[in-house]
Formats: C-alpha cells, sequence, structure tokens
C-alpha cells in the first residue's frame, strides 16, 4: 500500500502541474517527488503522468487514481484529527435536547462554528419537552438541554439562563367558531376542545376543564390546531415559521405569555470539551 507521503507527492504533482511545483509546495527536492511518483506507478502498475511533453499530464488512469487518492488523504486527515479529539478528551458523539419553546437562531448560528471545530463529531439533536427533557439529561440521555424556566430542577442538574425569549400564545384554526368572537374568557374557552401538551414521563395534568386532546410536541399540537381540532397555547415563533398562515392568534387576557429558557446540564454526566465549547456560546 501507498504511503501518504508518496500519495502526497502525487496529488501535488498533478494539481501544481509539474514535479518542481510540486517539490515547492512540499519543501521537497524534485528529485523525490519525481522518484515518489515513480515508486507509486510500479506499484500500482499503471502509468500515471505522460512524461513526452515538456509538462507532465495525467493519463486517463492517472485522472482516476487521482480521485482516489485525494480521497484516500482526506480519510486519513478526518481519521488523524478524530484520533487528536480523543486523545485530548473530547466526547465522540454530543447530544443535545431542545425545547420547542426556544426560537434556536442563536443555537443554528453557534453550529456553524461548531461544525468548523468539530467537523468529525457526531451531533444528535432531540426535540422534548419539560418533564422529559429533563429526564433525558439526567440519565446521561442528552449532554445539554435547553427547556422552558421552571421555578426548582432536580438537584444533580446545573441551570443557566439563555439571553433569548420567546412568547407562547393561544392559537386556533381561522375556520374555528372561537376565530369569530373577539372577546374570549376561560369560560368561553372551556366550551371548546384544547389541545395541550403533555410529557411522555409525566402524562397525568390536572390543569383546566372540559375536553382536552394531548401531546408530547408543540410541533404536534400546531398540527392538531391546524386541522380545527381545538385551540392550543403554542410559541409564537413556531407559528410564524410553520402553520403557514393557517392559525389566528386569540385575544385573551392574560396572553400572549412571556417564556424563558435555561441551558441545563448534569453534574452526574457533564459535558466534554465540545459540549462546553457550544454551552459556552450558547451563554454568550
Amino acid at each position: 500500500m501507498a504511503s501518504q507521503e508518496v500519495l502526497l507527492a502525487f496529488v501535488q504533482a498533478a494539481t501544481q502541474g509539474s514535479f518542481s511545483a510540486a517539490a515547492r509546495k512540499l519543501g521537497r527536492s524534485q528529485s523525490t517527488i519525481s522518484a515518489a511518483v515513480a515508486s507509486l506507478e510500479i506499484d500500482l502498475d499503471l502509468q500515471l503522468f505522460d512524461r513526452s511533453s515538456r509538462k507532465p499530464t495525467l493519463t486517463p488512469a492517472g485522472h482516476v487514481m487521482l480521485q482516489k487518492a485525494e480521497g484516500i488523504l482526506a480519510a486519513t486527515s478526518r481519521l488523524e484529527m478524530t484520533a487528536r479529539q480523543l486523545s485530548q478528551g473530547v466526547e465522540p458523539k454530543l447530544t443535545v435536547a431542545i425545547s420547542d419553546t426556544y426560537q434556536s437562531y442563536r443555537f443554528e448560528a453557534a453550529l456553524v462554528g461548531f461544525e468548523q471545530r468539530y467537523p468529525e463529531l457526531e451531533l444528535e439533536c432531540l426535540i422534548a419537552e419539560c418533564d422529559d427533557l429533563i429526564e433525558l439529561v439526567q440519565r446521561g440521555r442528552a449532554h445539554l438541554g435547553f427547556a422552558e424556566m421552571r421555578e426548582s430542577y432536580p438537584p444533580d442538574l446545573v441551570t443557566s439562563t439563555v439571553a433569548e425569549r420567546t412568547e407562547i400564545a393561544l392559537f386556533v384554526n381561522r375556520e374555528h367558531p372561537l376565530a369569530k368572537l373577539d372577546h374570549l374568557d376561560q369560560q368561553v374557552l372551556e366550551q371548546h376542545r384544547e389541545l395541550r401538551l403533555a410529557t411522555i414521563v409525566n402524562p397525568y395534568d390536572s390543569r383546566g376543564k372540559g375536553r382536552v386532546w394531548s401531546a408530547p410536541s408543540y410541533l404536534m399540537l400546531l398540527e392538531m390546531a391546524e386541522k380545527g381540532f381545538g385551540w392550543a397555547p403554542l410559541p409564537r415563533w413556531l407559528v410564524q415559521r410553520y402553520a403557514n398562515h393557517s392559525l389566528i392568534e386569540l385575544n385573551v387576557r392574560g396572553w400572549p405569555k412571556p417564556v424563558f429558557v435555561d441551558a441545563l446540564w448534569s453534574r452526574l454526566y457533564p459535558p466534554g470539551p465540545a459540549g462546553s465549547w457550544l454551552l459556552s456560546k450558547m451563554l454568550e
């Protein structure tokens, strides 16, 4: 098998247009580059360059092998980068759980820098709410979580409030009977089906009265509301981005409500260097 140095000499000779240019690029002598390419041709039993003209040019076989060599060098580079990160304690995979209450523009922007800094690290993003999200972080299933702020948390979690906030308002399909009423109160709302958030780990909720459909995701509630099944409290940003003007906001006293978001991580399963870097960007 050809060494990395030999493959690099071949790729540089092909891309630079001459053995002398490749030698200058790599800080080697021209004879070293020529010998490396000749050795590769012998090992492969292929003529990679046509040397009949003043400047060597790739043969048809050379063009094919150039693509293969570039792929091997790229894979080798990724392998070495991953090994360096693992030796430095960088986690091989980072899982982030995010609530739909979090308008994730900062997260999306942070991912640009994250991808550049940790291009080989596997990133998993989960959508979860309330108790579901907290349990994911507590069990170590997620290294970081971004959840709707609450008054208290389990003692094994560490929290910090992010700068952004969002709002939750009441929405209903434009053709729903509630959409035609100017003045609404809780008694009127209770006469119609509520689409309510209910977590998987803690589905029982005694709030409110009347008919209820529930789901563990705001996006699922949004889809139910779009079908006209009832009214739902939804993050405003989610409606603006995904409802395609099919929902109307209800004018009810006390709504919309501001929602602050906390970053969460576990004392028992703390994020590694990559997770800590991403967290610092989210808290700037």
